[in-house]
């Protein structure tokens, strides 16, 4: 019988130049960790820490104060939970459409087909825990025009081939390989202006609030039935003391445990372990297990699974 495989928080391993922002003043700071799956890294040497197919991607963001992330869209489902810190996700054509601002075990539904950006606004060093639909995450990331061309200014050039060429390191793009190019006006009119209201109101859920309906099982925050009625190809639920139950569980595909709050046991036969936030836990399929707060005081974690829908536009 297999057993799950933990990534500790204090075990990830960074990539400093994952994406084509990463010369960009105002960006280049950040940090992006590729925890499950491929990923949507434009990095040859972003460190992969579970290549096993879940039907989803775990990723994070780790950046300093006033570090963001630049302008940009996926085809499929791109979810955030806030590990620590707070955060301001904006969106719109140049980033001014909308804004919301996030804190700790917070989630926002990112809609697809907008282009979108996040800031850390706190004080201290922050974090962000990524999910992105199917195993190859959409097939990477459509940049806002002006991403690239800012990119392009400071050294840093995109192949259309998805992989990113320093040229401050003397890197050239390879004999055939072309630059990517930037969206055109009439590929532009097809991203939408969505309003506060349509991202708000349809995609973001406050942990108290989703905390408050997990009282006597999980709350369904993503999915055909959550509170947030979406198909990505993937469920997410919110589990916490008051739900959480004895009885152990299995599902016919691997599943992961996120906590964000307090810390965790994870029993299964013959075996345990303890996970705290910013750990992230693949269980096996069909492996019988439950999840308990090992300790006392407050703790929820998020529980994603995938479906059997497939990954695509977010359905609102």
């Amino acid at each position: 019988m297999t057993t799950p495989t933990t990534v500790r928080y204090g075990e990830l391993i960074p990539c400093k130049t994952a994406f084509i922002d990463a010369h960009t003043p105002g960006s280049d700071q950040k940090e992006n960790f590729t925890i499950i799956g491929g990923g949507v890294s434009e990095a040859a040497d972003q460190h992969v820490h579970i290549n096993e197919p879940h039907g989803f991607n775990i990723g994070a963001a780790g950046q300093p104060p006033r570090c963001r992330n630049s302008l940009h869209s996926h085809r499929t489902a791109e979810v955030f939970f806030v590990l620590s810190g707070r955060w301001r996700f904006f969106w719109g054509r140049w980033g001014d459409a909308g804004e919301v601002l996030l804190e700790q075990g917070d989630i926002i539904n990112i809609p697809t087909g907008i282009f979108r950006g996040f800031e850390n606004v706190g004080t201290d060093y922050g974090m962000i825990m990524a999910i992105l639909g199917g195993d190859d995450a959409g097939g990477g990331v459509i940049w806002a025009p002006q991403v690239i061309e800012d990119a392009r200014d400071h050294g840093l050039v995109l192949g259309e081939n998805g992989k990113l060429y320093d040229t401050k390191k003397g890197q050239t793009l390879p004999e055939g390989v072309k630059p990517m190019p930037v969206l055109t006006d009439d590929e532009l009119g097809a991203f939408e202006e969505l309003t506060p209201m349509q991202v708000v109101g349809w995609g973001v859920r406050r942990y108290n609030d989703m905390a408050a309906l997990a009282k006597d099982r999980a709350c369904k925050v993503i999915g055909e039935s959550g509170i947030i009625r979406d198909k990505p190809g993937f469920d997410v639920d919110l589990l916490t003391r008051s739900s959480a139950r004895e009885e152990m569980h299995q599902h016919d595909r691997p599943s992961v445990l996120m906590p964000v709050r307090g810390h965790w046991r994870v029993n299964w036969p013959g075996g345990s372990e303890v996970i705290a936030p910013g750990d992230t836990m693949s269980v096996p399929a069909d492996l019988p297990h439950n999840a308990l707060p090992s300790m006392t005081g407050e703790a929820a974690l998020y529980h994603v699974v995938a479906t059997d829908d497939p990954a695509g536009p977010s359905m609102r």
